[in-house]
């Protein structure tokens, strides 16, 4: 059963449609290896074993359905998104308890897929964090090293999918929160075009940056999860009805050919400056002569205002997310303080206890740049940035067919390492919040193992809006070529 949970995903759903593998037989599988490696790492807030295997017990009887591209395959979801009937906190205090009636758009579409969903995964709270360290209900840690960081906010879907819980997982990216976490893993995830999956039910942190996305050990098994979560939905007004490709056959068009022949990759300098780990930098060099011995063809581009993106980003995610939060006060659902004696009392303290200190750091800095006398200065400028660098990429973007850069400046750091210095933290985010200011898609795959740590190092494709399957076909192709990273050992 061990070995089943560490197929791919592909694999995986061909045992199952020929019957050598039942549904009730793979959930059982990945509830048996949640129960081996969660003591170690820690990725999952909730699991709801009984009702994922009444759900697989239902599957088998109706026999499997090759209609369903996702049928018996157990997955995990970020407990960020909605779901009927099973507890969502968003690693938070304030909803503590609180379970939905209804699911996010992304869990209708797993279900209506056929898949399974085992549980909940751990987060930063509320998506603020780049190491899943600021769960106020527990640190995720890293299956190659649990010493470390899983990277964030989606640290424990990363996590989870590294150490073989599920074989997929949805996450959140509203700054690099998919793509980091799957470098210091060491697995794929992708970022897709904001307004290709729709956010209804996703509980908000920067609604203009926000974008859920898939995580997977492969990225023909990124494709497979993007095929079914992507889509236009008219209950979310900022999701785009642009039409679908076939995500599946770009990845396997890629794998197949192995060859970068005719593809242009930027590589942006402002990326590989001195902020870069030598191990990075080491491993990132690798893979650039990885991808020039198959044929690719090596742009020098720039993105001049690289430099403004951390402020740029902060100001309008946090002015975002004290707009959002707001909602949590203690009246409609949620926390509620008790023994209080008027209204503003009950909204301090609900609100007082209910959030941690990140999350009202950045609810104070972002009701601060929004405020009357510092709009202008902070928040106007800031959209202003914003603009440039959404056309810096684009201008990129037109001499080449997207571009490869680091993820991460670092591997995994130890855990409570940072959390001293916010500022440090926030830096984390470097090479991956720019992107989405501009909205654009992003696929980060493992390239290799830093010489000094040992631990994953992941690489970025960058491309032009509803460029996904350009991205999967050029990233497959990647992957065929660079040496497998193997699998975390001991778990």
């Amino acid at each position: 059963m061990t070995d089943f949970c560490t197929l791919s995903l592909g694999d995986a759903l061909d045992a199952l449609y020929t019957r050598r593998m039942t549904a009730e037989q793979a959930t059982q599988a990945c509830l048996d290896r949640i129960a081996a490696t969660e003591p170690v790492v820690d990725a999952l807030l909730h699991v709801d074993a009984e009702k994922a295997l009444a759900h697989a017990r239902a599957l088998d009887a109706q026999g499997p359905d090759t209609s369903k591209p996702l049928w018996g395959i157990p997955v995990t979801v970020k407990d960020a998104l909605s779901t009927e009937g099973m507890p969502t906190t968003a690693g938070s205090r304030i909803l503590e308890g609180f379970t939905p009636i209804y699911d996010a758009f992304v869990v209708e579409r797993l279900k209506e897929a056929g898949a399974v969903i085992l549980g909940k995964n751990n987060l930063d709270e509320f998506a603020m964090g780049s190491g899943t360290e600021n769960s106020a209900y527990k640190a995720s840690r890293n299956p190659w090293d649990p010493q470390c960081v899983p990277g964030g906010s989606s640290g424990g879907s990363a996590a989870s999918v590294a150490a073989c819980q599920c074989f997929a997982s949805l996450g959140s990216d509203t700054g690099g929160s998919i793509r980091q976490p799957a470098a210091l893993c060491g697995c794929v995830g992708l970022k897709p075009t904001y307004g290709r999956v729709s956010r209804y039910g996703l509980i908000a942190y920067g609604s203009s940056l926000d974008q859920v996305g898939p995580l997977a050990r492969s990225v023909e098994d990124c494709a497979r999860v993007l095929s079914v979560i992507a889509g236009y939905d008219e209950r979310d007004t900022t999701c785009a009805p642009a039409p679908l490709d076939d995500y599946v056959d770009a990845a396997r068009t890629g794998r197949r050919a192995a060859s970068l022949d005719g593809v242009h990759l930027g590589l942006p300098r402002e990326f590989y400056g001195d902020g870069l780990a030598p191990e990075v930098r080491e491993a990132c060099n690798k893979a650039i002569e990885a991808a020039r011995a198959a044929g690719a063809d090596i742009v020098d581009v720039s993105l001049p205002h690289t430099h403004a993106a951390i402020a740029t980003y902060y100001i309008i995610a946090m002015a975002e997310a004290s707009s959002n939060l707001a909602r949590f006060d203690g009246v409609r659902y949620g926390r509620r303080a008790e023994d209080v004696e008027n209204l503003e009392e009950l909204y301090f303290r609900s609100r007082s206890e209910g959030f941690g200190q990140e999350v009202k750091r950045r609810i104070m800095l972002g009701t601060y740049v929004l405020s009357s006398g510092y709009y202008d200065a902070y928040y106007r400028k800031a959209a202003q940035v914003r603009r440039l660098i959404r056309d810096e990429y684009h201008a990129a973007l037109g001499q080449c067919d997207a571009l490869f850069c680091p993820v991460s400046p670092v591997t995994a750091w130890k855990i409570g390492h940072k959390n001293d210095d916010p500022l440090q933290m926030y830096l984390m985010d470097a090479y991956t919040l720019s992107l989405n200011l501009a909205g654009l898609p992003g696929l980060s795959l493992p390239v290799g193992l830093g010489a000094e740590s040992g631990l994953p190092v992941g690489m970025q494709l960058m491309g032009l809006p509803f460029s996904e399957a350009a991205l999967l076909r050029t990233g497959a192709a990647l992957e065929a070529v660079l040496p497998a990273i193997g699998t975390p050992a001991g778990l």
